[in-house]
């Protein structure tokens, strides 16, 4: 998903690996314990997400760790499967979700990343930033908050009284309601002008455009493990813009690598990453209350205004293969919910 320039993590390039050329060889001979403890995740991935997530040096260092990455079969019964330590998938079809929730009653000691129904509930941006609005962060001097919004179901011509009544601001973000991995639903407009409102195309949801430096924290979340990185972002808008511009802008879609902004010579006011204490805490707190453990926030921090941050995506299963290191980071989480499981077998849970 793109904030305000909507940077998509899915956008990806790089060389393809067969995953079930690496996941299927044998262990080393003598290695019984190993093989004993191999971890497998199956996966149910689009092409698109094999090719971007399943990178050489993921592959590389699961098989080191004992990791096999095997690819479901969506045609056949997952009984006929397997067995499976962890199911990895990006699939929210109500055929897909009836699937996996039959397989899960009868597998229960399979972990399942993530919930289809907790997936589901980031799949509409009215839905997905309601969390956020009932967050207690308290013990921060920092606010977190979203941007004002509203969400538009139908009729163009009624959008001027909406947002009229909704006491809105323009600029105005608009965003597809519905997030369902095509290319359309990342397709976000700039409206400058009350009259140029009508030529929008419902659903969708209207957030109020928030100054904030050109820059995009993504926090990246993988279990407890947090990761954010800059992304550059669109510019700020001044009243010269506001009364020099008209219409419906269509932002363009920027790749990933060339929206990076790590290394770019910033003021150090704008450069500053958010503190790791508010990220974590925020962290823990989203984990809970979606049930979720794999997706990634678009934070933005109001130019001006040092301590107020504002949450404007909430993506599932982002575009890990961009994040620097994540091969390392994954592989680690996989190895935690194996060890988790391992446990609890001995325990009798």
């Amino acid at each position: 998903m793109r904030l305000h320039g909507d940077v998509s993590d899915d956008e990806e390039e790089g060389a393809v690996m067969d995953p079930a050329l690496l996941s299927s060889s044998s262990p080393p001979a003598g290695a019984a314990a190993a093989a004993a403890s191999r971890l497998v995740v199956g996966y149910a991935l689009t092409k698109k997400k094999v090719k971007s997530f399943l990178q050489p040096k993921l592959l590389l260092l699961a098989r080191k760790k004992g990791i096999s990455f095997i690819p479901i079969d969506e045609t056949r019964p997952l009984s006929e499967q397997g067995p499976f330590d962890i199911i990895l998938h990006k699939k929210t079809s109500k055929e897909w979700q009836r699937f996996l929730e039959d397989y899960h009653e009868v597998h229960p000691e399979v972990t399942v990343l993530d919930p289809p129904n907790a997936i589901e509930h980031l799949n509409n941006r009215q839905s997905m930033l309601e969390e956020v609005a009932d967050l207690n962060l308290s013990s921060f001097y920092e606010e977190v908050c979203t941007p004002r919004q509203l969400v538009i179901m139908k009729d163009p011509s009624s959008i001027p009284t909406a947002v009229a009544m909704a006491g809105l601001t323009l600029p105005l973000v608009a965003k597809p309601l519905v997030v369902d991995g095509t290319s359309k639903s990342h397709e976000l407009s700039l409206a400058y002008d009350e009259a140029s409102l009508p030529m929008l195309d419902p659903p969708l949801v209207l957030q109020e455009f928030v100054n904030h430096g050109g820059i995009l924290f993504k926090v990246y979340i993988i279990g407890e493990a947090i990761q954010v990185v800059r992304r550059f972002s669109l510019p700020d808008v001044n009243t010269y813009d506001l009364l020099n511009n008209v219409g419906i802008y269509r932002l363009p879609r920027v790749s990933c690598a060339a929206a990076s902004a790590d290394h770019a010579d910033l003021d150090p006011r704008i450069a500053e990453l958010p503190p790791r204490p508010l990220l974590e805490k925020l962290g823990r707190e989203l984990r809970g209350r979606l049930g979720l453990r794999l997706f990634n926030i678009d934070m933005i921090r109001e130019l001006g205004a040092n301590d107020r941050y504002y949450i404007i995506d909430i993506n599932y299963f982002p575009g890990y293969g961009k994040m620097p290191g994540y091969e390392h980071i994954f592989t680690d989480f996989l190895q935690s919910l194996g060890q988790n499981k391992y446990q609890r077998c001995l325990s009798g849970g």
